[in-house]
């Protein structure tokens, strides 16, 4: 049995209260409790301030319990303090003030990787491959130079200033650029284009505050290019905003489909449906996940599914089925208190099982998976037979956590050897581009589209190069592996380069043409199954 500090009994009270105060409709209950926990807590603050062995800070005590408590709970109810609570809420919010760039800490030193389109470090002439050394004439290298220490540089409010001098390659001396921080978009659909002239592709990162809108906008401009069905990619998507993944999932329902409900044991149940006004009703859709996709992504996933809407091909999904309530202090901190459960229209929960304050055997789960052999064979996948849900044609689907693709596209292990392994989690790949790219920024930086890049590739020593860069860093290619490894080198190599040169755009066209789930995809397009039958009832296709 779990041992409890007297500090933790106390906040669990302070949480109790919380949720009564949100949650509850028996305003006299809620007097009760709140009353009640707070002469208990005062009292024991009171009796811990005044007769503890040790000084001690009350305020310390409550911020180290605070996430403590709340693990006790579920996995994603969780404790937010003030310092943390702007950077937290940034990652869905539109825009940010900043310099505009992306960067990595290589050799102790900031390395652009990209500048960001129409921001301010594009506007003064900051590239891709300069080196920031100083930062408002203070040297900026070494065991200083953390990602932390680097946004808090570079990031600031509107309108102020920052002097940055940094290195490029092939200039002797530092050039310096005075940038003036601005609001830069966060683009959520960065990739969206037509495949083969007929299938719209739109890969969604995540559901932020204008993630509808652009969608919308990207599937205009594929409907102007005579688009004949789409293409959705949500892997890796770990969700976002519900109220975006509703209206996404309105654009493709008849009116009266039910999209998604939300009940909890103090929330009442609440129901959203189609409205019958979304203007791809018709359009065939295929949906691509995997086990990173999550919240937001399960319920788009979840009710296209459930309404027989669209084909899901891919890998299950992560399971993330907790609605959680932002609930603020007056000191700037904030707890988002899970309030109930999402379920798709069959019924089924979206929520994995989990063990109230296990968070690292949570976390692990997608370790498990792996290790189960869930990511290369469907086999090794077990469905509950107990918590058996129909479609609405009747097709058969399974409860139990995440969503289970209609058409299962494993991982393909083949495309790896040991040392490609190796180099991939040491990162060297990564590191080896971005030298490369510098020292051959006159050839590539002329370049408009993947095409170009692969063929001039064709005709380089990239591969030996990088063979000798990783052997310097203490991989060495075996023999045995040499051939294959050699072979399997070209795409990840001139993946990165396009990538670091083009940006995210041109790099999915490159990826998306040896992709299997892509290609599965097209496939179901081309064959007119985009739309389920029960007669196709589990297909669950794959290579084993």
């Amino acid at each position: 049995m779990k041992k409890f500090t007297p500090t933790l009994l106390v906040l669990f009270t302070l949480i109790g209260v919380l949720v009564g105060l949100y949650i509850s409709n028996n305003k006299q209950q809620t007097i009760l409790i709140t009353t009640a926990g707070a002469n208990k807590v005062d009292e024991l603050m009171q009796l811990m301030r005044y007769n503890y062995v040790d000084s001690l800070s009350i305020e310390d005590v409550i911020e180290e319990a605070m996430p403590k408590i709340l693990n006790e709970l579920d996995p994603h109810s969780k404790y937010i303090p003030a310092a943390e609570l702007e950077a937290t809420n940034a990652d869905l919010a539109s825009s940010f003030s900043g310099i505009g760039i992306r960067f990595t800490i290589q050799e102790d030193t900031v390395n652009v990787s990209d500048v960001i389109r129409g921001g301010p470090s594009e506007e003064v002439g900051l590239m891709a491959g300069d080196c920031i050394v100083k930062v408002n004439d203070t040297l900026f290298v070494g065991d200083i130079c953390t990602e932390e220490n680097a946004m808090k540089r570079l990031k600031g409010p509107k309108g102020s200033k920052v002097k940055l001098s940094v290195k490029r390659y092939g200039e002797k001396d530092l050039l310096h650029f005075n940038i003036v921080r601005g609001d830069i978009p966060l683009e959520s659909i960065e990739a969206a284009y037509l495949i083969n002239d007929k299938w719209g592709y739109i890969q969604v990162e995540r559901f932020a505050e204008q993630t509808f809108t652009e969608f919308i906008i990207a599937v205009a401009k594929l409907l102007q290019k005579d688009c004949k069905g789409l293409i959705v990619d949500l892997r890796g998507n770990g969700g976002g905003y519900m109220s975006v993944a509703l209206q996404m999932a309105n654009e493709f329902l008849n009116k009266g489909d039910m999209i998604v409900y939300t009940e909890g044991v103090n929330s009442p149940r609440n129901i959203d449906y189609a409205n019958g006004r979304g203007n791809l009703q018709d359009i065939p859709l295929v949906l691509l996940t995997d086990e990173i996709s999550a919240s937001a992504s399960e319920i788009l996933a979840g009710t296209i599914q459930d309404n027989d809407r669209g084909t899901i091909i891919g890998r299950r999904t992560f399971g993330k089925g907790l609605v959680q309530q932002p609930f603020e202090f007056k000191d700037g901190s904030a707890v988002r208190l899970t309030v109930a459960r999402y379920y798709t229209p069959s019924g089924r929960s979206i929520q994995k099982p989990y063990t109230k304050g296990d968070d690292e055997d949570y976390a692990l789960d997608i370790v498990k998976r792996y290790e189960r052999g869930e990511f290369f064979s469907q086999d090794s996948i077990h469905q509950n037979d107990s918590l058996v849900y129909k479609t609405s044609i009747g097709r058969t689907v399974y409860g139990g956590g995440g969503i289970m693709p209609d058409i299962f596209v494993p991982s393909d292990s083949t495309r790896y050897t040991p040392y490609l392994n190796d180099v991939l989690r040491k990162r060297l790949i990564s590191m080896f581009i971005f030298k490369y790219c510098k020292e051959h920024r006159g050839d590539l930086y002329k370049f408009k589209t993947y095409q170009e890049v692969v063929d001039y590739m064709k005709n380089s020593d990239a591969v030996e190069q990088f063979i000798r860069f990783a052997k310097e860093k203490g991989i060495e290619l075996p023999a045995e592996q040499a051939a294959q490894s050699r072979a399997m080198l070209v795409e990840p190599l001139n993946a990165n380069i396009i990538y670091n040169i083009l940006g995210m755009l041109e790099h999915v066209k490159y990826i998306n043409l040896t992709d299997e789930t892509v290609l599965k995809a097209i496939e179901v397009l081309e064959n007119g199954k985009a739309f389920p039958s029960v007669t196709e009832e589990n297909s669950s296709e794959g290579k084993e």
